[in-house]
């Protein structure tokens, strides 16, 4: 077990690879929060995991709007007590055309996938400082350093992300906080298999590409990030770590 005692929070924590989060942090002996906004399949895993018996609690929220996020982080803190470790998983896909998007758009997009991490930084690095220990990490993408056709503004916000997450690992590190992005590439989730299946040929030409000759499943994102938060990654910070079966390395 990597994570006897420790209290690990999760947004977008209901489905795919955040439920996957949310299930091996549990079975590695932590206290799991999580949010989403989709509350039947969040109270379906918390269900499901607390009749296993483990320490598991849900609350809606929406990682963009601040008040409704501290509201629920304040609720969970005060079932399974200070947050020792955050997974800011939440976020959204973009297909927009830079000319046509709206600025309202940009901005409820970028609110998700980039600014809710600060947020969930404002609400749990209080109590990491005053115990002098956490870990944060962060889900970016491998569109965070190569991107694809028809992904504006995607890329940008990943890229982003991987920015935050290395300037918070270079503030936070002084309190012993550690701070980590992972990058996934193509993980069978249901938003990747429904994007696969959109366009005849999509999915034998993704596959065609990868060097592992297969697509990632949520749990081995998972393991990943459980490893992160745990000791064994006690002098890891600052860093991106790659999921994507090699992909990452491919030259056009």
């Amino acid at each position: 077990m990597k994570l006897p005692g420790e209290h690990i929070f999760v947004t977008g924590g209901a489905k795919g690879i955040g439920a996957a989060i949310v299930l091996d942090c549990a079975v590695n002996g932590a206290k799991v929060s999580f949010v989403d906004i989709d509350e039947t399949a969040g109270k379906k895993l918390e269900s499901e995991l607390t009749s296993s018996g483990h320490k598991v609690s849900f609350a809606k929220a929406d990682v963009a709007n601040f008040e409704q996020l501290k509201s629920a982080f304040g609720a969970l803190v005060s079932k399974l007590g200070d947050v020792t470790g955050v997974v800011n998983n939440a976020g959204v896909n973009s297909h927009a055309d830079p000319v046509k998007m709206t600025d309202k758009e940009w901005d409820d997009f970028f609110a998700i996938d980039m600014k809710s991490i600060w947020l969930t930084a404002k609400l749990a690095l209080p109590a990491m400082r005053k115990v002098n220990k956490g870990a944060i990490v962060n889900i970016c993408s491998i569109h965070g350093r190569l991107t694809y056709p028809n992904f504006f503004p995607y890329g940008a916000a990943k890229s982003a992300v991987l920015g935050l997450t290395r300037n918070l690992a270079l503030d936070e590190g002084k309190f012993n906080i550690r701070v980590n992005a992972v990058s996934p590439g193509y993980i069978l989730t249901d938003l990747t298999k429904s994007w696969l299946k959109a366009e005849s040929g999509r999915e034998e030409r993704s596959l065609s590409i990868q060097p592992s000759g297969r697509m990632g499943e949520p749990s081995e994102v998972a393991k990943v990030v459980t490893f992160l938060l745990s000791e064994k990654a006690s002098f890891v910070s600052g860093a991106d770590w790659a999921v994507d079966g090699g992909l990452g390395a491919r030259s056009a």
